[in-house]
């Protein structure tokens, strides 16, 4: 891997840091401080409800009458939890009473280290699971891999599908483009990922904080179309994926065309892989593999679902659709872009083309570098498309944070949205 063991890593960590910069909540003019509370309330009972925190009861400072004291816990909070249809509601700590402890405090001025944080205990459940697969593999299992795999190739061959190997044998006549899809293979996955997550958090969050010198309406901010409930859509999202993709792997192992090149597998099976002639090109002697997916606790037969295109599908289905706002916003006004530029206004176009480029792009690489087959992208993008549908199941985690802040004795950042006062929300 080379200097790739070290660039890879490096961005990354530069990558969490600078957002949490760029995402630094500043301190308000004094001024404003003196805002009545009635800037704060909704105008319609109702617009409580649409908070994404699925939390049925304000915050302790904005009640009339306090919770009640329980003898251990203190103050209380009320959660909703949803199953299948089925909702009740559980009461949890309430962290309000730690806001002004010192790591409370460090994380209402740089409230994107939630996100990081967030980010951190997705992928890492995601790639300890996948360890523990590869750890405990067997032999039988790895054979079981190859054959589902040239199952694959089969049932692409039926439906017209098998291009594999000819996109692969025309990227290889041209080494210096095929060196600049390794890379992009080996390093926009996570990078990239980071990268939108940061962007987003602060089109949609940070940006939403105060409008011009003046604070938005919580209900207000988290209403817009722009508003932080987007964002917590996509990372619930993104982290929904994970879930659904460990099940699939981990109940059907897919082995990657790449290894079916194997020349030591003396089984029928080996011999009908090695003829298709896939190269294995990231990992290679001249590849540029990464510190992610290089090393003995990584799942080398976790190609189906791919989440490669998985996720650069959510990511430019995202970037296509996102609501634009006028330029003034951030600086007085508020409103969206007119209905007459919606589709035609040229910040539209640039989002619909980066869009579409990017998970198109992702997809020639995972194809060409013989790490995936196209009907692990079409498995990717079922994923990607379910974890949209069901990412509102990991609200039901809400009241474990709320427990787990509790005995850190850590009060989470507030944005000017209730919405996003709740993990995972």
């Amino acid at each position: 891997m080379g200097v790739a063991a070290v660039i890879e890593p490096l961005v990354v960590v530069t990558l969490l840091f600078g957002g949490t910069w760029i995402n630094r909540r500043s301190r308000r003019p004094s001024h404003l401080d003196q805002v009545s509370s009635k800037d704060y309330e909704p105008e319609s009972p109702g617009s409580q409800q649409s908070y994404g925190s699925r939390s049925t009861s304000p915050d302790p400072e904005n009640l009339a009458n306090p919770p009640p004291m329980l003898s251990f816990f203190g103050q209380r909070r009320s959660r909703v939890i949803s199953i299948l249809g089925f909702s009740w509601k559980v009461e949890t700590p309430c962290t309000k009473i730690f806001e002004e402890r010192l790591l409370s405090r460090v994380l209402r001025k740089f409230p994107f280290l939630v996100e990081c944080w967030y980010w951190a205990l997705v992928y890492w459940t995601y790639q300890i699971g996948r360890a523990i697969t590869a750890m405990t593999l067997k032999e039988e299992t790895v054979d079981v891999a190859r054959h589902h795999a040239l199952q694959v190739i089969w049932l692409e061959e039926k439906l017209g599908l098998f291009v594999e190997v000819s996109l692969q044998g025309w990227l290889l006549k041209r080494p210096l483009l095929m060196a600049c899809v390794n890379w992009i293979y080996s390093f926009i996955h996570i990078p990239g990922t980071i990268a939108f997550l940061v962007g987003l958090y602060y089109y949609t969050t940070t940006r939403n904080e105060t409008t011009g010198y003046r604070p938005l309406k919580p209900w207000y901010a988290q209403e817009r179309p722009a508003g932080p409930a987007l964002y917590q859509d996509r990372r619930r999202t993104l982290a929904m994926c994970n879930f659904l993709a460990f099940i699939v792997f981990t109940l059907w192992p897919c082995m990657p065309p790449r290894l079916l090149s194997d020349a030591s597998v003396e089984t029928p099976d080996g011999e009908a892989g090695r003829k298709y002639g896939f190269v294995d090109t990231v990992h290679g002697a001249d590849g540029v593999g990464s510190v992610w997916t290089q090393n003995r606790f990584c799942n080398q037969y976790a190609a189906m679902p791919s989440l490669h295109f998985g996720y650069s599908l959510l990511i430019g289905l995202s970037i296509m659709t996102i609501p634009l706002e006028s330029p003034s916003h951030g600086r007085g006004g508020s409103k969206e872009l007119p209905r007459r530029y919606t589709l035609w206004h040229w910040r539209r176009v640039l989002c619909v083309v980066l869009g579409f480029l990017y998970p198109f792009i992702i997809l020639l690489a995972i194809i060409t570098t013989a790490n995936h087959f196209v009907l692990d992208a079409v498995a990717g993008m079922v994923v990607c498309g379910l974890g949209w549908w069901l990412n509102g199941a990991l609200l039901n985690l809400l009241p474990l944070e709320d427990y787990f802040l509790w005995l850190l004795r850590i009060h989470k950042p507030e944005s000017s949205t209730r919405g996003y006062s709740g993990m995972l929300s």
